[in-house]
């Protein structure tokens, strides 16, 4: 039983990607932070926090609705800070459970999710095809392809 303020797993649950594209809003999830942008975004070049739905319209004249000021792709480029990691990092702190899916996990500053998550208490859980090399961040290890081992992982939490 969950008292008011409580929220539900489901309400807990954020999903950092660093996919850009909607596919993970499209199956259904909530809670999502495209650490590397989204690729149905604009954002303005002088105001980060301006960002508005890519229509297929604009062009690189495209201004920003909100000031005027020139746009870009939301995206992160090579050598640009990932988008949310403030964010992401309050989340690690927070976390009863870090699981990571279908990943090499040597690429940063993701690769250093599961150790910062682990340093704060949380059990980390790896779902991937190929076991990781000594690795003392992680707990549990599940092989074999996302696809059959993700559906059968999330029923354990219904």
């Amino acid at each position: 039983m969950h008292s008011p303020n409580s929220r539900s797993a489901c309400d807990r649950f954020l999903l950092v990607t660093q996919n850009v594209d909607d596919l993970h809003e499209r199956a259904g999830s909530k809670r999502v932070l495209h650490m590397h942008g989204d690729l149905m975004k604009l954002r303005c070049m002088n105001h980060p926090d301006h960002e508005f739905m890519f229509k297929g319209e604009e062009t690189l004249e495209t201004k920003c609705p909100f000031c005027g000021a020139g746009t870009r792709p939301d995206i992160v480029f090579f050598e640009e800070v990932p988008l949310y990691m403030e964010m992401i990092q309050d989340a690690l702190r927070e976390c009863d459970e870090f699981v990571y899916i279908g990943t090499s996990s040597v690429v940063y500053p993701a690769a250093g999710f599961k150790n910062f998550a682990k340093r704060f208490g949380a059990k980390v859980t790896c779902l991937n095809l190929e076991i990781p090399a000594h690795d003392p961040d992680t707990d549990v290890f599940v092989q074999g392809k996302a696809t059959e081992i993700v559906p059968k992982w999330c029923e354990e939490f219904k």
